[in-house]
């Protein structure tokens, strides 16, 4: 991440409660508090609490002051005499962001210190201001000294908690710091365009016309990649569903399952844990199938209602755990996409607050739960079905070995894996893609078919 210091004003500038900076600030400090006390996440961030001009500095403190979290806390920790206390985790969190500010965006000093501190008021706790604004002030004095403290420990240095890089070691021993680099880097925005409403060579076209620059992804024959993320408001005919935001990689899902769905009009096809819906909606594009999507997540499930509907396309959603079977009807599937709940190790770049919410004994857990949701899931096939495993991870625990004990335990299973692809690298029965700066998340796919 680059880091940009701005000078030390001269004076100090008396700063508006209602100030629309203020408030910015003091609605990042609301969403981040959470993160930092291990009760909430990102994905819980309303945008549209600050004013339209605003929503991107908003997005911008909150993600960037995450992804960065490790050393802006080693660095508040030289700051601050004495730890905040947790009820005053919001105040915590506005010293980080006021961090970030001074150390990673372009934003002026005074605006930097003055809103950030000004912003406690709107946080009912007025005697944080003298607080925040001596820190911040310190940091802008003595930033060379601070920094070069805090970034001898390797953990600061790549913004992972260590624990997570020994994980990462482990797991990719020639690896694990190039995917912990690549996880600080904000991922690219990618769309996946609507094959029913032309071609991805035609929505390139019309992304010029707003001169939004895009590529052709390597991998996934219906994806763009931006130069520069933008506001799905401006994607041409984006809400008529001409095209959709997804990762090249989570778009390889439908490449995978093609061969299998598409010279069969009309498969039983399941989604099992199918939320947010992208790749629900990605074979709904491609494929003429009958669709069963389940989600445990009734709010997340609303989600894919709301992508179908503006895709104009039609699916059975069921409010169910796919690990149980009281949703299913009886009827045996043809293809069953299991994209599991996992440690999301893959996707640390676009939630960054993964490395704060997830704990080490996170990794047994949802590995326990992918294997019953494996087991659950493969009699509801037809002989000579498919399940594809997906799991947007890196971790072997998740993927590999995952895949590996489930066919030591299940005597009908085939691997179908195409061993011959352009992406990733052989895992075990599966492919596993490691995330990659400007390109596609980690992600790890295994085709399994059940005998006849």
């Amino acid at each position: 991440m680059s880091r940009n210091t701005p000078s030390t004003p001269r004076g100090k500038s008396a700063v508006a409660k209602n100030s629309p900076g203020v408030a910015v600030r003091a609605a990042a400090a609301r969403a981040i508090a959470p993160v930092l006390l291990g009760k909430g996440s990102l994905s819980q961030l309303d945008e549209h609490q600050v004013v339209a001009r605003d929503r991107g500095l908003l997005k911008a403190l909150c993600y960037g002051t995450c992804r960065a979290l490790p050393r802006l806390e080693a660095l508040g920790a030289q700051l601050l005499a004495r730890p905040f206390k947790a009820r005053d985790a919001d105040v915590h969190a506005l010293l980080l962001v006021g961090i970030y500010q001074l150390l990673y965006l372009r934003i002026p000093a005074h605006a930097a210190v003055g809103e950030t501190a000004g912003a406690a008021r709107l946080l009912n706790k007025e005697w944080a201001t003298r607080v925040l604004n001596g820190c911040l002030r310190r940091l802008q004095r003595e930033s060379a000294q601070l920094e070069a403290a805090v970034d001898k420990e390797l953990a600061v240095e790549l913004l992972h908690p260590q624990w997570w890089l020994d994980v990462l070691r482990n797991a990719w021993p020639d690896d694990w710091r190039e995917i912990a680099e690549a996880n600080n880097q904000p991922g690219p925005m990618t769309l996946r365009v609507n094959r029913r409403q032309g071609d991805r060579e035609q929505y390139r076209e019309l992304l010029d016309g707003p001169g939004i620059r895009s590529r052709l992804c390597s991998h996934a024959p219906d994806g763009l990649t931006l130069e520069e993320a933008c506001d799905v408001s401006e994607l041409p005919s984006f809400g008529d569903g001409r095209a959709s935001v997804q990762d090249e990689s989570a778009q390889l899902a439908a490449v995978l399952l093609g061969p299998i769905i598409a010279p069969r009009p009309g498969l039983r096809v399941l989604d099992a844990c199918c939320a947010p819906g992208g790749k629900t909606a990605h074979l709904l594009e491609l494929f003429d199938i009958d669709l069963t999507a389940v989600d445990s997540d009734d709010r997340r499930l609303g989600r894919v209602e709301d992508t179908l509907s503006r895709l104009g396309l039609s699916a059975k959603l069921i409010h169910g755990d796919a690990s149980g079977r009281e949703w299913w009807d009886g009827a045996a599937f043809d293809a069953i996409l299991l994209d599991a709940p996992c440690s999301g190790s893959g996707v640390i770049r676009r939630h960054p607050d993964i490395k704060r919410l997830r704990r080490p004994s996170d990794i047994a857990t949802l590995a326990e739960l992918q294997a019953r949701l494996l087991d659950n899931l493969w009699p509801l096939l037809v002989p000579g079905g498919t399940l594809l495993y997906a799991t947007c991870s890196v971790l072997p625990e998740e993927n590999a070995d995952q895949v590996a004990a489930f066919i030591a335990r299940t005597p009908d299973v085939e691997v179908t894996t195409p061993r011959n692809l352009s992406w990733g690298r052989l895992a075990g029965a599966g492919q596993q893609l490691l995330p990659r700066p400007d390109s596609h998340d980690g992600f790890f796919y295994a085709r399994l078919k059940k005998a006849d």
